[in-house]
């Protein structure tokens, strides 16, 4: 029998690589985009995926060009997309952020809905487009962010933009699939490409002199191979249903700085040990946030001084996910990134 197609979008990407590699190892036949079919190919960090030279199809396509998405779905059942642009700092937030996620988001459904063979599509949102005030809210699949803008947390509206059109479209158009949104918090974990996720930066900074202090502030997060895991359970399960929140706790530098010391990692990286989550320290590091480029200010405005809390019962109970430990997947992020050479300087470096 043939394997069943499953369009992927963004597969060179940091969780669309690993959705490939987990479809591939279930014995899925994967059709995958990416903007450079061509830059993917020499790379090879897909086509090297065991079950890839059988069931893997590098397709080239475009967020922004309307129909790149025709040939890759054809003959598919399932189409998961995850092609979205995730940079917190950009020139011109419209075209650079929203654009290519609400457009291409459409763009992608439109190619689905003309192709008779797909049942579900499965959306990458984020919990960006579900977070906003007050504190001490727990948020779940209910919740909509209405604080973003262009000009505060682009990306954050960019992803609520895209969900909300996704949704829209299937309310209005009533196309023969039907829509999941797996909604992850900020995404970390060993990467199968060697560019950087955005989220890693958090870790990087921590190693690089960027940072001379550990900043004070926790968010939620959660380990790639999960939320590759959360988007084929639901592209599989007949039940799974609207919006679902893939978290696995929260954390922060402070954490991040502890479980490195714990790894020996500053013996080797130097690690800062001053922690700003004093008062002193708080209102130094407040100072400072206004330094940071603009979309890193934003994040870092909404984030500094909050607790988060999630509810991510509907993941568990509805698609049987049981999600990593965090300290794990912080020890995994740690050592992926300074395999994959991303780490700031070392100790022996920094003394030539």
């Amino acid at each position: 029998m043939d394997a069943t197609k499953v369009m992927v979008t963004g597969a060179s990407g940091f969780v669309g690589a690993e959705i490939t590699r987990q479809l591939l190892s279930r014995g899925y036949h994967v059709m995958a985009t990416t903007r450079d079919a061509g830059k993917a190919r020499a790379q090879g960090h897909l086509t090297s995926l065991p079950g890839a030279d059988q069931r893997l199809d590098l397709h080239q396509a475009d967020l922004l060009s309307p129909g790149d998405y025709d040939d890759a779905v054809e003959g598919c059942v399932y189409a998961l997309h995850v092609a979205s642009p995730y940079v917190l700092n950009v020139e011109d937030p419209q075209r650079d952020l929203v654009d290519p996620a609400v457009k291409g988001t459409l763009s992608v459904l439109e190619s689905a809905a003309r192709t008779p063979t797909v049942r579900r599509v499965v959306l990458t949102s984020s919990f960006v487009a579900m977070q906003g005030p007050p504190e001490g809210k727990v948020f779940s699949e209910a919740d909509w962010n209405t604080v973003a803008s262009l000009g505060y947390q682009a990306y954050d509206y960019s992803k609520t933009m895209a969900e909300r059109a996704a949704w829209q479209y299937v309310e209005t158009r009533h196309p023969e699939f039907d829509l999941v949104a797996i909604n992850p918090t900020s995404v970390i974990g060993p990467s199968l490409i060697p560019a950087r996720n955005e989220s890693h930066g958090f870790f990087v900074s921590l190693t690089d002199g960027t940072q001379p202090g550990i900043l004070p502030f926790d968010f939620p997060f959660v380990d790639v191979r999960d939320v590759a895991l959360a988007h084929i359970l639901a592209m599989e399960s007949p039940l799974a249903r609207g919006r679902y929140i893939a978290t696995a706790g929260t954390s922060g530098p402070v954490r991040f700085a502890e479980i490195a010391r714990e790894m020996g990692l500053d013996q080797r990286y130097r690690i800062p040990r001053l922690r700003l989550d004093g008062p002193v320290g708080s209102r130094v590091a407040r100072l400072a946030v206004p330094l940071q480029p603009k979309g890193t200010r934003d994040f870092l405005r909404s984030a500094m001084g909050r607790h988060f809390v999630l509810d991510n019962t509907k993941i568990r109970r509805e698609l049987g996910m049981v999600l990593r430990d965090l300290d794990e997947t912080i020890r995994d992020t740690w050592l992926d990134l300074e395999r994959w050479g991303h780490l700031g300087r070392t100790r022996k470096a920094a003394a030539r």
